[in-house]
């Protein structure tokens, strides 16, 4: 079963139930396919939209300013504290009105966001919301677990763990506000940390490949550094999500779905075999769908 197999059996039946619109959390490390599993979402389901976490980025200005007053290492986009929540909440409540809100859009060729040109709207009376991000509803380490450092960035340029604390204080703060409007936390859940590198190894090429030009390409040494950003709070999400996720789909290095976990799980391979089952009596399912209350 593929991912987007896996997640629009998961929707059919959240979206039958839904009395606003649904929020759907998709997490999962970098390059794990979230951007186009949210996609392929948006075009299966009517009135959908996908909202990322990148796009809610901090402007580079505004990063620079919390390089400079709180710890050089947030100059670097991704980690908790650089983003702006605020921005989140808004559009969240304005989607939930129904309304034609902006979607906010980050350029990472030029690391800043984008304040001209096409803007996207939301489809009034949108049903859907797949916000899909790095670390959407992950939550804080304990401050006993922020101590040692876990990678060379960590040793060499926050040995005092100022950086770490500060990020796992945002984190425990305003992002789970935002979080909190989540009604189903999926989770894309790497075979391990050894896959995210050359994951994200191959989201550069395809962005060099697109022909992108910038100060937010990278070399393959500084792909290494800038993923360290994120290893901390990777790791953390690959051992304590799984158990909270309502949907959890294992990958393997090839980003091939191996199995799905979850309280929702039994209902999706339920729902994929009717929806064979439908195909095959020429459309007509098998097994009547539930309706919505509303």
């Amino acid at each position: 079963m593929s991912p987007e197999t896996a997640l629009a059996a998961a929707l059919e039946r959240a979206l039958s139930k839904a009395k606003r619109p649904l929020v759907v959390g998709l997490c999962g490390p970098q390059g794990s396919g979230k951007s186009t599993l949210a996609a392929a979402m948006t075009r299966r389901f009517d009135r959908a939209v996908a909202l990322s976490l990148d796009d809610l980025y901090l402007t580079r200005a505004e990063r620079d300013d919390l390089a400079r007053t709180v710890h050089p290492l947030f100059a670097t986009r991704g980690p908790p504290g650089t983003h702006d929540l605020e921005l989140g909440l808004a559009t969240l409540a304005a989607l939930d009105r129904g309304e034609p809100v902006a979607l906010p859009r980050f350029d990472k060729a030029i690391d800043d966001r984008v304040s001209t040109g096409p803007i996207d709207h939301a489809p009034p009376g949108c049903r859907l919301v797949i916000f899909e991000g790095w670390c959407v509803g992950a939550t804080p380490q304990s401050p006993s677990a922020l101590q040692a450092p876990i990678n060379r960035l960590e040793c060499e340029e926050d040995a005092a763990a100022t950086w770490r604390t500060y990020a796992n204080r945002a984190l425990a703060g305003g992002y789970q506000q935002l979080f909190a409007r989540i009604d189903l936390l999926v989770f894309l859940r790497a075979p391990g940390w050894h896959a995210v590198l050359e994951w994200r190894r191959e989201q550069e090429q395809t962005l060099r490949r697109s022909g992108a030009r910038g100060a937010g390409l990278m070399s393959d040494d500084e792909i290494e550094r800038f993923v360290s950003h994120y290893e901390r709070l990777t790791r953390h999400m690959l051992e304590e999500m799984p158990a909270r996720a309502d949907l959890v789909i294992d990958l393997d290095d090839q980003r091939r779905c191996l199995s799905i976990e979850g309280p929702v799980s039994d209902d999706i391979e339920a729902r994929v075999r009717d929806n064979i089952a439908s195909s095959e009596n020429g459309g007509r399912s098998v097994h009547p769908r539930p309706t919505s209350k509303s």
